[in-house]
């Protein structure tokens, strides 16, 4: 099957989810290592205060497939420049961690490695923007704070962590790094799929940031603050594949099965996950809570992305997009494999 005829299988159930008005809008797009690509989009932007069509250009809130596309491609590449390596602890770069605890605190023993993996002590989540609204003094409080122990969770921590350590090491804000086209950490709102109605914030998320403590920490940190449309959400596929995002050790980090079902920075393919049953072995992926999703099968040579605003205009429905991950994943690997 061609891959025009693949993607319209692939988006059919998308397309339905949205003529159902589970999910607002759908954009799937597929990129292969060779450089051929597709893209299908229906829907609204934006359903509140009024409706605005949905279009190849709208510009998402990707969440946290800021993990991977950025935090994580960023780590590998000042590995690649020797300013750390993953097996050292991330105190390194953040020197005052706990610094009212070096000897015993075990932050200051986590690695990149770790961090990356999701295999710490750190709690999934905390409400940090409960706490106050100054970025500077919440960073203090995430790198002071005595974490309780848990055991290993997928966990915001870990990443805000290794945005803090990300700007330590650079010198300067997130905001400040160059990023490719298609991507953005300040886009124009008017070019953005909304998301939630934020009852703390009081408005319509449109251009700004849908977590709340990315937004707190100054609208970007190391796991939400994203935003990109799906060509710049393929573009960054097609350059793994390329070698122009990461070098070959690199890429054999993000490929490479760490524990359970993580490797460095990414989700590998297991039994339920979001990628569905029929995708390689090998294939890495990530989702993003706002609705946002990228996958990349190295073995098959192919890449897809589906990008929705399902919690727009609120979370609090049953969406359906975990099993319409999974379907739309199935048939694209069906039809690419067939």
């Amino acid at each position: 099957m061609n891959l025009e005829s693949a993607i319209d299988l692939a988006f059919a159930p998308a397309a339905e989810a949205v003529s159902a008005g589970r999910i607002p809008a759908a954009v799937l797009g597929v990129v292969t290592a060779d450089g051929r690509g597709a893209v299908r989009w229906t829907g609204n932007a934006t359903l509140v205060p009024s409706a605005v069509p949905v279009g190849r250009e709208t510009v998402f809130d990707l969440a946290s497939l800021t993990k991977v596309i950025f935090t994580t491609t960023e780590i590998l590449r000042l590995v690649e420049e020797r300013r750390i390596g993953l097996d050292d602890p991330i105190a390194r770069a953040i020197p005052d961690l706990r610094q009212y605890d070096v000897a015993g605190a075990v932050e200051r023993k986590l690695t990149f490695r770790q961090c990356l993996a999701h295999w710490t002590h750190l709690p999934a989540v905390e409400p940090i923007y409960t706490y106050g609204g100054d970025p500077e003094r919440l960073k203090a409080f995430v790198l002071q704070r005595a974490w309780t122990a848990g055991p290993p969770v997928y966990s915001d921590i870990n990443f805000i962590l290794l945005g803090i350590a990300i700007e330590r090491l650079r010198g300067h804000g997130l905001r400040q790094r160059k990023l490719p086209a298609g991507l953005s950490f300040t886009p124009a709102p008017e070019a953005c799929a909304a998301t939630e109605a934020c009852t703390w914030r009081g408005r319509v998320m449109r251009g700004e940031v849908h977590d709340e403590n990315a937004f707190a920490l100054g609208g970007t940190a190391g796991h939400a603050g994203l935003f990109g449309t799906i060509d710049g959400v393929l573009g960054f596929a097609f350059d793994l594949f390329a070698g122009r995002a990461l070098r070959p050790e690199s890429v054999a980090a993000i490929r490479t099965r760490v524990h359970a079902n993580r490797t460095v920075g990414w989700e590998i393919a297991h039994e339920q996950w979001s990628g569905g049953t029929r995708c390689s072995a090998e294939t890495i992926g990530h989702t993003g809570f706002t609705g946002t999703g990228l996958w990349i099968d190295f073995v098959r040579g192919y890449a897809w992305s589906l990008l929705t605003n399902r919690v727009h205009p609120s979370r609090h429905v049953d969406s359906g997009i975990v099993a319409l991950r999974r379907e739309v994943g199935d048939r694209l690997a069906g039809a690419m494999t067939g």
